[in-house]
């Protein structure tokens, strides 16, 4: 009742090597891009200015993102850790071509239990005989690159008694993935502290230099693993926030880092121009990026906005309707779709979602394990996360890299989820 497993297939899945190379190659590009978006004030508001009048979650972190700006920026040092997610889209001619998802660019998760799936699946391939295939699985160990980044972070922070936050949820399912980070940062001699945003209402406060203060201790960098999703918020926790945003400390990611991930900032980047404005004279970045974008399209209000929303309810099964929201099981897809377009097509409401092209992978088999359910072959298909991770100081990027990867597996039957939200398992991409 207390203890599960993590779930996760039972072997290791086939992905296509040039597709996983290519999501490597271009993490750095993405990493580069957050940051750009998170520094320039104007893209944030013109973007998220139709979806602030109707969705209340993102006009909150938005205000409070305002009035750090206003008060000028206490925090000098910035750690992003991000992961991009992919799927494998098989087109017309059936030659999958690697799609970016979505980025996460706050509380991206399974770091730490995906730098232990690698071994589990070797020692079934194993078990099984097949020593040799075994032997092809790459290593993986995100939870020591992202621990590498926050120790970076901490470092330049320039405290040596100062303590690491991570920032938790009330009951917290997802403990031992945030733990492999933690002991990795314990292992260089960092501490660090697990509250929620109840104890940093209760016990936070910043001295005159903005330094923040837990229970006496002084806290340099601030990890968050919640906060992406309106329930964790009342209005306490809303106060907390932006006591944590207005400090000194490192916090990951700062609110604008969050705001950079939101959907509506991923449809407008694909807008013509849009990269070569954020990422100027980067034009190999910019067609790397822009090489892994699926189709978007934006439902603001106007002629295009109808246009869109017609074609959807027309023919729902070519489209994913996406709300400004993190942490899976938010999209809807199929008829579902169609009656929340056809609900709101009139009305403002529509602006605070985007309509995105669905990706059509190839199904594999494979056995998903989950504890209390039923053993049985599945048809599934995989998708593919890179972590990233960056810390800037001032305006000099002094780390910047691709911290590993994440296979998710799920039944074909799930249109939508992570492993989170209870409808994906963990897996190790087998190169092919």
């Amino acid at each position: 009742q207390v203890v599960n497993y993590a779930p996760f297939t039972l072997l290791p899945s086939a992905v296509p090597s040039a597709l996983f190379e290519q999501a490597y190659a271009v993490q750095q590009d993405f990493n580069l891009l957050m940051d750009a978006i998170s520094q320039n004030q104007e893209f944030l508001e013109h973007t998220l200015a139709s979806t602030i009048k109707v969705d209340d979650f993102t006009a909150r972190l938005f205000r409070i993102h305002m009035q750090v700006l206003e008060e000028g920026l206490a925090q000098s040092v910035f750690l992003g850790i991000n992961r991009s997610d992919y799927m494998f889209d098989c087109g017309v001619d059936g030659t999958p071509a690697l799609k970016q998802i979505e980025i996460n660019t706050i509380a991206a998760s399974f770091g730490g239990l995906t730098s232990r799936t690698a071994a589990v699946h070797g020692r079934v391939l194993k078990v099984l005989g097949k020593s040799e295939e075994a032997s092809r699985l790459l290593p993986n160990n995100p939870s020591k690159e992202l621990a590498l980044g926050i120790a970076k972070a901490w470092e330049l922070y320039g405290s040596q008694s100062a303590v690491v936050m991570f920032l938790v949820e009330e009951v917290q399912r997802n403990i031992f993935d945030q733990r492999c980070v933690e002991n990795e940062l314990w292992n260089r001699n960092i501490r660090v502290i697990r509250k929620r945003f109840r104890d940093v209402f209760e016990k936070g406060s910043l001295d005159d230099a903005k330094r923040l203060y837990m229970d006496g201790q002084e806290v340099a960098v601030v990890y968050y693993r919640e906060g992406y999703v309106p329930k964790n918020y009342d209005q306490q926790n809303w106060e907390a926030r932006l006591l944590l945003e207005r400090s000194r400390a490192v916090k990951c990611p700062d609110i604008a880092t969050q705001l950079a991930g939101t959907k509506k900032v991923q449809q407008e980047l694909s807008q013509p121009g849009t990269l070569e404005r954020l990422l100027p004279g980067r034009a190999e970045a910019v067609a790397r990026i822009r090489a892994t974008f699926a189709g978007l399209y934006s439902l603001d209000l106007g002629e295009e906005g109808d246009k869109i929303a017609a074609t959807a309810i027309a023919d729902p099964d070519r489209f994913v309707l996406k709300p400004q929201r993190e942490g899976g099981g938010n999209n809807l897809y199929g008829e579902e779709l169609r009656q929340v377009l056809k609900k709101i097509r009139d009305s403002p409401e529509r602006t605070s979602y985007i309509l995105m092209d669905k990706i059509k992978p190839q199904p594999a088999m494979n056995y998903l394990l989950r504890a209390h359910s039923p053993l049985q072959v599945s048809e599934c298909i995989s998708e593919l996360g890179i972590f990233g991770v960056y810390v800037r100081q001032g305006k000099e990027m002094v780390m910047n890299k691709a911290a590993g990867h994440l296979l998710r597996t799920k039944a074909i039957e799930h249109a939508d989820g992570g492993v989170a939200a209870g409808v994906a398992v963990l897996d190790t991409p087998y190169l092919v």
